[in-house]
């Protein structure tokens, strides 16, 4: 019997990296899962299949966030497939993206997981739970530098966080907790490597100074723990610690 068993899951940006692990894992633990992608039907029915191959339940939704119609689409087929959602893992995130318009960060880190939430929360069951995952260097964005590569979209998901944040109230009246999981640089990820291609050096210099870099798998793995842990809403998981943030 799995922590899951008889529980439904939306990961959003799940066809890749650590939405799609994060897919993967919470189907283990006997989630129905929904595999959300933008673009890349193939690769999210590649996820889909290593889950139902594993014994899972999965389904590939294609959803674009920032689109209220998609978002609905996204929830509906939750409930429709497997008769309720428990489990929100708000995973997707970008900005980086020079082809998207000038607000695009904003748009996706922000006004799209707000109404993401909201549209879960809509349906979610009593005893849910909503994990938000981000960066230290976003999350620390006020306190802490970061690559000037990176700050508009540092800045952007910090906003979202906030936004997020202040939604508890309304979660913990229908019964649904809030967990933010942030990690460091993330060995592997798409962000990661564009940030390296536009300041060379930058994840060896970032793996310098915290010790270690967690890969996908790792990080994937913290993100699926705090679906089930026993942590209070409001929690904020430092994967890792957060050196050269926080000490």
């Amino acid at each position: 019997m799995g922590q899951l068993d008889g529980k439904s899951a939306i990961i959003t940006g799940s066809s890749r990296g650590v939405g799609a692990d994060t897919a993967k894992l919470l189907a283990a633990e006997g989630a129905g899962v929904v595999v959300n992608y933008r673009q890349k039907a193939p690769r999210a029915k590649k996820v889909v299949q290593a889950i139902e191959e594993a014994g899972g339940r999965a389904v590939a939704v294609g959803a674009d966030v920032t689109k209220h119609e998609d978002v609905q689409t996204l929830v509906d087929t939750a409930v429709q497939t497997y008769g309720g959602l428990d489990v929100l893992v708000l995973n997707a995130s970008g900005g980086m993206e020079t082809d998207l318009g000038e607000d695009y960060a904003l748009r996706l880190n922000r006004d799209a997981q707000l109404d993401v939430l909201r549209t879960a929360a809509a349906v979610m069951r009593p005893g849910g739970r909503v994990v938000y995952v981000t960066s230290h260097q976003a999350h620390f964005i006020r306190e802490v530098e970061t690559m000037p590569e990176y700050e508009a979209v540092a800045r952007s998901k910090r906003a979202g966080e906030d936004a997020l944040t202040e939604e508890i109230p309304q979660l913990s009246e229908r019964g649904i907790d809030f967990v933010v999981v942030s990690g460091d640089m993330i060995e592997g990820t798409v962000t990661a490597t564009l940030l390296n291609r536009a300041r060379p050096g930058a994840l060896e210099a970032r793996r310098a100074e915290a010790g270690k870099l967690y890969s996908v798998e790792e990080f994937a793995s913290e993100v699926a723990a705090m679906v089930t842990a026993g942590v209070p809403t409001g929690h904020v998981e430092l994967v890792g610690g957060a050196k050269g943030f926080v000490d």
